[in-house]
């Protein structure tokens, strides 16, 4: 066989190979036999090894693993992977439905099953699987290719007619025949059995060698696709061209998908599922319900944490009753003391839970909590296992009731309770020590000052060893005192951490003022700050009259600045983070000038646009000085209507005399 032979019979098996296991893997109906098809897979394995230089690194050999990946390599996101808000009673379901159409009139919903395994990223471009990556923390993730090419459900070159470039978004999970086969094998050979598909699931695409990974025979469906050039605008129908390019897509045929515009559709939907859901292939935790029209979920826009457009229904969380051994406490890095149940191991929708969380000191009490009781303990899907209730009939004769501590059970400072707050609180921030680790935690965080080699474990050592006290020490570590820590430190991860808190000097002033840790300033609120105030300097002396006329801040926010910047002790780790060379004022390079042709107007801002993103319309609005609301009111100046505009937002701005203006209207008013 010549070199243009060997390239010709390459491509042809790999399309032979390709097609058969869409067959198999994907329409579970195969044309060929396992014999038949290993026969092809040689064949292929045996031209690449003579003739290299024609091996695609999506080649079907590669569904068998590759090379060992010793890291992960952390990437960003594209398109944010945020969470849904989860619900878990029809009422909440009701009250969505209701929101939506209260601000876009009534629309056509999809509904499909919520899969319980591990969510990825598969990016294409010219069809070709070029990187898989896990949620991670929604904004980057770990690149796991490698892995993702073992899975045989996922295609590595698409089928038909397909965009350039796209994301799809899917569950990587196990089904419950090939979770079982694995516990089997285990059993036989005297290990340990895995305890659920998702844990096992989420382990597997951990694994350093894509060989390991490939016996494990993980699944996929994907339920969503990112991209500028969709082939339509129903998320619906996007699933379908989906299906049609190779992917493992929720089945109509078997109602794993379906649409409907009304509330009763959707109730249908979720108690058909939650009794039929027994007697599916995979594991399922819920439901997911979105808006079917892609510009109305743009028009509906995300909160800071989820999409507004979407909700998943969860069903009713597996309960079971076991013994309450004893009650420990938590001290977090606000001081929040959190009461923990220590208990009787119990298995619980797959997982064993030893322990479970109280809330706070009502809870114990609503309870009425004694040592010893037989408690009913529940946990439904990711959520932390909580006790709802107590069999009273069965308490030991003297249990003693559970009390809260009146001090800390770390530094025994006395606790206060805020008014019109269920958590006690330490007051000693600077000086407890769980307190003072969570807040380093929480300042070194991806969002916050994203220091690479700083988790919470490394955290905890330098704080043990005396080397950081506060988020400012870190600014005074050097290289040799990580080094003289002895076992894991090295010259590599002493450098990357050293490096890491130097590159965080450049980190922008908005993350910050999320990174010190101010209560009730998250993400939002801090950009919402950082634009308004400009410095640090600034905020530390606004007024709560003026810190409450910034959008997102109300007086609670307000209160909590202000507490914030009257303790000394936080004013002088600022100071000290300043000298440092942290950014503590906006950088004007990243600033427009502001204009004023706006100023003491206040927009809404509806509709899909022409010359504009949502986004783009908004920081247009602000750099000429007006203000942007979430919705219309009687202090609305103007709102600004794209395509698409929800009825609903018309019919408001109309009762109110708000005057509705189209895009172009809006250039001219910002225009020299």
């Amino acid at each position: 066989m010549d070199r243009n032979q060997a390239q010709h019979r390459i491509a042809e098996l790999s399309g032979q190979l390709e097609d058969h296991n869409h067959k198999y893997y994907v329409l579970a109906a195969p044309t060929i036999g396992d014999q038949e098809f290993d026969g092809l897979l040689k064949e292929l394995e045996r031209l690449e090894l003579q003739w290299p230089e024609f091996a695609s690194p999506n080649s079907p050999t590669q569904r068998v693993g590759g090379d060992i990946t010793k890291n992960f390599l952390v990437v960003q996101h594209k398109y944010p992977m945020l969470s849904l808000s989860n619900s878990y009673n029809k009422e909440e379901v009701a009250e969505f439905v209701a929101r939506v159409e209260k601000e876009i009139g009534q629309t056509i919903y999809t509904m499909e099953l919520k899969y319980d395994g591990v969510a990825i990223s598969l990016s294409y471009e010219n069809g070709q699987l070029v990187r898989g990556v896990t949620r991670g923390d929604g904004e980057k993730g770990d690149d796991i290719t490698s892995n993702v090419r073992t899975v045989r459900s996922i295609p590595l070159q698409l089928r038909g007619s397909f965009p350039d470039q796209l994301e799809a978004r899917g569950e990587i999970l196990f089904m419950r025949a090939q979770f079982d086969r694995l516990n089997a094998e285990r059993e036989q050979n005297g290990e340990e059995l895995y305890a659920n598909p998702r844990n096992t699931a989420a382990g597997s695409l951990k694994q350093q060698d894509p060989k390991d990974v490939a016996k494990r025979g993980l699944d996929n469906f994907i339920y969503t696709l990112q991209g500028e050039q969709l082939p339509t605008r129903s998320h619906y129908e996007n699933m379908r061209a989906a299906a049609e390019w190779g992917f493992k897509t929720p089945d109509p045929q078997r109602r794993f998908i379906e649409r409907t515009d009304t509330v009763e559709g959707i109730m249908a939907f979720i108690g058909y599922w939650d009794i039929a859901r027994r007697d599916l292939e995979m594991d399922i935790d819920g439901i997911v319900i979105k808006v079917d029209d892609l510009r109305i979920q743009e028009e509906l826009g995300y909160t800071a944490k989820s999409p507004r457009w979407a909700i998943a229904y969860k069903f009713q969380a597996e309960q079971g009753l076991t013994r309450l051994n004893d009650v420990g406490y938590q001290v977090g890095r606000t001081g929040a003391i959190t009461p923990v149940a220590e208990l009787e191991p119990i298995l619980l929708a797959g997982t064993t839970v030893k322990r479970a969380s109280l809330h706070n000191a009502d809870q114990i009490a609503k309870l009425d909590l004694h040592i010893g009781d037989l408690v009913q303990v529940e946990k439904g899907g990711e959520i932390i296992p909580k006790i709802t209730g107590v069999q009273l009939d069965q308490r030991p004769a003297g249990a003693p009731p559970v009390t809260f501590p009146h001090t800390c059970p770390e530094c025994g400072t006395e606790l206060v309770r805020y008014e019109g707050e269920a958590q006690h609180y330490c007051p000693n921030e600077h000086a407890c020590s769980p307190q003072i680790t969570g807040r380093i935690e929480h300042f070194v965080g991806r969002k916050m000052m994203n220091i690479d080699g700083l988790g919470g474990e490394t955290v905890g050592v330098l704080v043990r060893a005396g080397l950081i006290h506060n988020v400012a020490d870190l600014y005074t570590l050097e290289k040799d005192q990580l080094l003289q820590l002895g076992k894991g430190w090295g010259e590599k991860s002493a450098n990357q951490v050293i490096e890491g808190i130097a590159a965080s000097k450049r980190i922008p002033f908005e993350q910050v003022l999320f990174a010190i840790g101010i209560r009730h300033v998250g993400e939002t609120v801090a950009k919402k700050l950082a634009r308004n105030v400009g410095s640090m300097e600034r905020l530390a002396v606004l007024s709560q009259e003026e810190l409450v006329q910034i959008e997102e801040v109300g007086s609670v926010i307000a209160k909590s600045i202000i507490d914030f910047f009257a303790v000394e002790g936080n004013r002088a780790i600022v100071g000290k983070l300043k000298e440092h060379g942290v950014s503590m004022e906006v950088d004007p390079d990243t600033v427009k000038p502001i204009g004023d042709k706006l100023k003491g107007l206040s927009f809404v801002v509806s509709g899909v646009f022409l010359n504009f993103s949502r986004d783009g319309i908004k920081e247009a609005i602000e750099s000429n000085g007006g203000k942007v609301s979430g919705s219309i009111s009687s202090k609305t100046s103007y709102v600004v209507a794209g395509a698409d505009m929800g009825p609903a937002k018309r019919t408001k701005a109309d009762s109110l005399k708000v005057p509705v203006i189209d895009e172009n209207e809006f250039t001219r008013m910002i225009q020299p």
